[in-house]
């Protein structure tokens, strides 16, 4: 009987020792972004550090690839889930390369926050700009540069990331609709998986097919095109997406006329706070947050 009392008590004070434990760790808030090497991404970081900070009760960790990969980001997801996330704020790839992985981690408890642009799958909320918007106000701000050049007409260029991602396609979208009832004619969308050297490479090839403005959908893509409207003289109007260091020389120095401003920084912080509230029990609403955009021209950027 002695013995039996002795492992109950030995038994209670594991348990109370486990639970005390577990009160003193702090949840875990994996942010999962495409990438490592975009500002966008560094942006968006910075953003969720701070929301961080501010919930206090928390771990944060930036868990991304290197570079641009389905398979890198689904390794990530699942590195998170492992190291035990209870909530991951994501900027998925595509809609639906991560939809397994996805569906593992909520099916192990993990909770699912977008940013930037969404998936095929459920999730509690999406936190990222009005991309369609954005894209069709950066279409209008060049349709707007080549009527006043008196163009009337011409062939534009598009460089995007890939066929898949969310937030790329639908700038593309909006873009092409700003020259809807016109006669320019906007070629084959070209992808660069959002390389800057692949970018300008495409980009100087569409300058050699005579076009006459070219688009650039994410922070790399547009790095590209500047620099090869840069290359060629200037005789190309050139916009695009994102107001990275670089994005913002080349429209300073009149490379690139006009970017798409998103606000990355708000997209961290707010995906995090919600992250936070969603660890506290608390619902959240709306389902999506559009943390606007703004169109960045040389007068802006110097």
């Amino acid at each position: 009987m002695k013995k039996l009392l002795l492992i109950l008590a030995l038994a209670s004070l594991t348990i109370i020792a486990c639970d005390q434990k577990k009160e003193k760790g702090k949840e875990k808030i994996y942010l999962i972004t495409m990438d490592q090497m975009d500002q966008h991404w560094v942006k968006v970081d910075e953003g969720a550090q701070k929301a961080a900070e501010e919930a206090g009760d928390v771990e944060y960790v930036w868990l991304a690839p290197d570079v641009k990969d389905d398979n890198k980001q689904i390794e990530a997801i699942n590195n998170a889930v492992a190291g035990g996330a209870s909530v991951i704020v994501l900027a998925p790839n595509g809609p639906d390369a991560v939809t397994s992985s996805l569906k593992e981690a909520t099916e192990a408890g993990v909770k699912i926050v977008y940013v930037d642009g969404g998936a095929n799958y459920p999730g509690e909320q999406l936190i990222a700009t009005d991309n369609k918007a954005g894209g069709k106000s950066v279409g209008k701000v060049l349709l707007e540069e080549l009527t006043r050049k008196g163009i009337t007409n011409g062939k534009l260029g598009v460089i995007s990331v890939n066929a898949a991602t969310e937030s790329t396609v639908l700038r593309e979208e909006g873009f092409r609709s700003a020259f809807d009832g016109t006669d320019f004619v906007i070629l084959e969308t070209q992808y660069s998986q959002g390389d800057p050297v692949l970018s300008k490479d495409i980009a100087a090839n569409f300058i050699s097919e005579g076009v006459v403005g070219i688009f650039g959908a994410n922070e790399g893509s547009t790095v590209g095109v500047g620099n090869a409207v840069k290359e060629a003289g200037g005789n190309v109007i050139g916009v695009g997406c994102d107001a990275s260091d670089m994005n913002l020389s080349l429209v300073a120095n009149g490379s690139l006329f006009a970017i798409m401003a998103q606000n990355p920084y708000e997209m961290g912080y707010q995906s995090v706070q919600s992250a936070a509230k969603i660890l506290k029990g608390e619902k959240l609403t709306p389902e999506y947050i559009d943390t606007g955009v703004k169109i960045i021209t040389m007068e802006d950027a110097k």
